[in-house]
């Protein structure tokens, strides 16, 4: 597709901006007329300058650095776009470029809303892992220790098995480049909050005298390790002829149980 933001005057982009301040809208959604009007001309003036397409003068106002809105939020878009980047092509095609390119928004957007390629992978983390769901099972009204590791179990399942598959994709790229700058700051930014929540709860459980006083980090690694690199492998596994996997639900109570016989205090 051509670029056609490079046939609309500044002097129209300049007033489509200012039209949208004035109305407090996006420019998107700011009518011809009222651009036309702090143009200072007629409206099929102005359409035969912007080649008589809104969209040309939406990807001009794109191209000067600023949302035309009339979508979802960049957020959104950046997020939801860098997700199918690493699901489908792994963590080095996650360039602000190509998000940009993706999300139809400018680079200079995503600089605006994120500040960088590494905030934009924290939020693309939040929302892709299990992190704010086992949050809110641990630290509201949950039932007995069994129900919640099954609960726990369940939800990172979901979270593998979910399209586009960011979290395997990440572990992929943690196995076969575990000093990569970008996975280490994720997880100096993630551990504290992870052992303030899912390492507290498990202090507590230990404290309560549920579970075996071991060290936490080998504590949480046995906890969740083996479930979360079932689920990582079985779509592979499962093409193997003569293996039969047991559903989802099974395999979850499985290792739940499997899990507390080993640390559950008798």
């Amino acid at each position: 597709m051509p670029d056609t933001s490079r046939r609309i005057p500044v002097d129209v982009v300049d007033a489509a901006l200012r039209a949208a301040e004035r109305l407090g809208k996006d420019v998107a959604d700011v009518p011809v007329l009222a651009i036309a009007q702090e143009a200072g001309v007629s409206r099929s003036t102005l359409l035969r300058r912007i080649g008589g397409s809104r969209q040309a003068l939406d990807e001009a106002v794109r191209a000067a650095g600023v949302d035309p809105g009339g979508q979802r939020p960049v957020r959104e878009r950046a997020v939801e776009a860098g997700a199918h980047l690493i699901g489908e092509h792994g963590l080095a095609a996650l360039t602000l470029e190509a998000v940009a390119a993706a999300a139809q928004c400018s680079v200079h957007s995503l600089y605006g809303v994120f500040g960088g390629r590494d905030e934009l992978l924290r939020a693309i983390f939040e929302t892709h892992s299990p992190i704010l769901d086992v949050e809110k099972v641990i630290t509201g009204p949950h039932a007995d220790l069994a129900e919640t590791v099954a609960t726990i179990y369940r939800l990172l399942a979901e979270t593998v098995n979910r399209q586009p598959r960011v979290l395997p994709a990440m572990l992929a790229e943690a196995l076969a480049r575990p000093g990569e700058p970008a996975l280490q700051g994720l997880l100096q930014h993630f551990a504290p909050r992870m052992l303030a929540g899912l390492g507290q709860w498990l202090t507590d459980e230990m404290a309560a005298g549920r579970i075996r006083a071991l060290p936490l980090p080998l504590l949480a690694q046995q906890m969740i390790a083996p479930v979360l690199m079932h689920f990582v492998t079985r779509p592979a596994a499962g093409q193997v002829p003569g293996v039969d996997l047991p559903g989802v639900e099974e395999t979850c109570a499985v290792f739940a149980e499997a899990f507390l016989r080993a640390v559950t205090v008798p």
